[in-house]
């Protein structure tokens, strides 16, 4: 009974770690169905959005739930902007001047964030820091939950937002054809700054959420790898498959971390990729339509 409690306390650990895998992933896919950008500097956005948080709760001395709202509102302005500004230029470029761009943002976004609030972890209190709940000789942190709990209502929002609002339809016809979709007098462009906005907000609930867990710290943006991998796991496309790929690669991780030897934890998210490409390339949700340009 004490091993069934174990196992079933490391898959929960296991998903909490991959729901923040799957939220970064989650970025990716959306500015890659719109855009056909693949964004290397998601990690550093959710690093940005995490700090924007600690420096209005513990700096400003705003609520919890204050302080998440408005940095997330901050964080998605900014992604806004990013695109706008940015990236906006290098539409139509070889996918390889993207890749090295977004590369180079990601290095210039830890540089900032180091001048800014420095080198060293940074923390702060939330509803949920070292809180448990409990059942039998289950013991789960209330972090951990939060964030499962956080990311399936999140997707739960998503899916109204892309399927019942005229904004959310506009996006998914501007990302399947984007010159009908100009036709028909939808702002092509705008809309692919409001996907990039969408991905940067996530990115900040992501990293917000995985404040209790982790310390915030400018490396935090390395994440992105391992959301990276989720991506291409759960079939580089799909919505769905982005959250679902994560949470398999955080499990894996956790099962690895326990029951293999030390070391072998932090190459998980790569073997793992490593045996899709091999056995199943095109990922596990992989989308049956093409887009069509």
């Amino acid at each position: 009974m004490e091993d069934a409690a174990r196992l079933l306390q490391l898959i929960v650990n296991g998903a909490a770690a991959g729901c923040i895998y799957g939220l970064i992933a989650l970025g990716f896919v959306l500015i890659y169905k719109a855009t056909e950008m693949v964004n290397f500097a998601q990690g550093e956005i959710m690093m940005l959005g995490a700090f924007v948080a600690y420096t209005l709760i513990s700096h400003f001395g705003m609520s919890y739930w204050a302080g998440f709202l408005l940095a997330i509102c901050i964080t998605a302005v900014f992604g806004y902007l990013l695109d706008a500004v940015v990236l906006r230029r290098v539409i139509g470029q070889p996918q390889f001047a993207v890749v090295m761009l977004t590369l180079g943002l990601g290095f210039i976004f830890r540089a900032a964030a180091g001048i800014g609030w420095g080198y060293d972890p940074v923390g702060f209190n939330t509803p949920f820091t070292n809180r448990t709940v409990g059942a039998g000789s289950l013991i789960l942190g209330q972090d951990n939950v939060s964030i499962i709990v956080g990311t399936v209502v999140l997707c739960g929002i998503l899916f109204v937002f892309f399927s019942k609002t005229r904004v959310g339809v506009a996006m998914q016809a501007s990302s399947q054809n984007q010159l009908a979709a100009y036709y028909m007098g939808i702002p092509v462009r705008r809309i692919f700054s409001l996907i990039w906005a969408i991905a940067a907000g996530v990115a900040a609930i992501a990293g917000i959420l995985l404040s209790p867990v982790s310390m915030i710290d400018v490396n935090m943006g390395f994440l992105g790898i391992k959301a990276f991998a989720a991506a291409v796991i759960g079939g580089f496309g799909s919505i769905p498959g982005s959250v679902i790929g994560g949470v398999l690669v955080g499990i894996v991780e956790q099962l690895a971390g326990y029951y293999l030897p030390v070391g072998f934890q932090e190459v998980t998210s790569n073997v793992v990729l490593l045996g899709m490409l091999i056995l199943r390339p095109q990922g596990l949700f992989a989308e049956r339509m093409g887009k069509r340009v």
